[in-house]
């Protein structure tokens, strides 16, 4: 089969299509031919080791101390069920399903083997692969913090970064919640933002959150840009800062915000993988979530679209497709 594989640590540029093995399913995992795989910050990330401030020994015993343990990225797909193994009761051949591999990545191929109790669920039926690959990623982060978070309706929610893929879960899921939401995005996503279910959005070329004079319930940085020394005075006296992208020393804090305030920061998500990717699908297929997709790259040009989400401007998510022979 055909996959992306990187050996080194680096540019889009260390990024080669190759014929690699075609897996095949043990008895309690089935086999999925994909359709459609995402590139998410994440991937860029264990592709260059550009890491938050502090997690550069720790990213290298995660990936790879000299060179990745795992050769192919990718932690999103949706495709088809090829074959299962003797012991899989949940899924059969031919069922439309989609996945979230996590850090053990391997979607950015043709095949990928998934065990049947893994983050594997049926595709919704209104949604197209493409759409269902760009489900999980930001998805199952946003309400990970959110579980963490405690969110509750009637609260009010700013999310710093709304555009982008895990902001744009997290606008539309504090709103299914309940939450009166607030967006941060530039200029050219106020309107997507508001779509999304956004109450109030603030233009952060125009304007500092920092300074409206508004309080929160809960801050979800998703960006990196507001740690809790901008953002303490914006968090009402029980407020949770949502620290999707904290560097070490930011976490460090944790311990001492808690004991002097009445704040918190959180930094680490709770996890129930397998159980919110039904979640979303039902969400989906509802209606009530919809995976907002930037820009669509076939497989063969997946540098490129490394390159793309490097540059911090997409909107949602970038998706790879797959053309299989038949």
């Amino acid at each position: 089969m055909k996959a992306t594989v990187y050996q080194k640590y680096g540019s889009p540029d260390v990024l080669q299509l190759k014929e690699v093995e075609e897996p095949t399913a043990r008895d309690n995992e089935l086999l999925i031919r994909i359709h459609a795989t995402t590139v998410t910050s994440g991937d860029c990330r264990a592709r260059s080791l550009h890491v938050p401030a502090g997690f550069g020994l720790i990213s290298r015993l995660i990936f790879g101390v000299s060179r990745p343990r795992q050769p192919i990225l990718g932690s999103e797909l949706a495709g088809v069920v090829e074959s299962v193994g003797k012991d899989v009761s949940k899924f059969k051949v031919d069922d439309q399903v989609f996945a979230f591999s996590g850090v053990r990545m391997g979607c950015h191929a043709e095949y990928k083997c998934m065990p049947e109790d893994g983050a594997v669920a049926l595709k919704p039926p209104n949604l197209t692969y493409d759409e269902a690959a760009a489900l999980s990623f930001g998805g199952t982060t946003a309400l990970g913090f959110f579980r963490s978070g405690k969110l509750q309706s009637g609260e009010k929610v700013l999310v710093n970064g709304a555009s982008g893929g895990v902001g744009t879960a997290a606008v539309q899921l504090a709103k299914h919640f309940g939450a009166d939401v607030t967006g941060v995005c530039s200029t050219t996503n106020v309107e997507l933002v508001r779509s999304l279910g956004a109450t109030h959005v603030v233009d952060y070329t125009k304007a500092d959150f920092t300074q409206n004079g508004e309080t929160y319930d809960i801050i979800v940085d998703t960006v990196g840009t507001a740690p809790f020394s901008r953002s303490k005075n914006s968090l009402k006296e029980s407020g949770r800062l949502l620290l999707v992208v904290a560097t070490l020393p930011q976490m460090l804090q944790i311990p001492w915000v808690g004991t002097t305030s009445g704040k918190k920061i959180i930094a680490a998500p709770t996890s129930g993988q397998t159980e919110d990717l039904r979640y979303l699908a039902q969400l989906a297929q509802a209606g009530e979530f919809r995976p907002i997709i930037d820009r669509r790259y076939p497989f063969e040009q997946i540098a490129e679209a490394h390159r793309y989400v490097e540059t911090g401007r997409k909107k949602g998510n970038v998706v790879i497709t797959l053309e299989h022979d038949d």
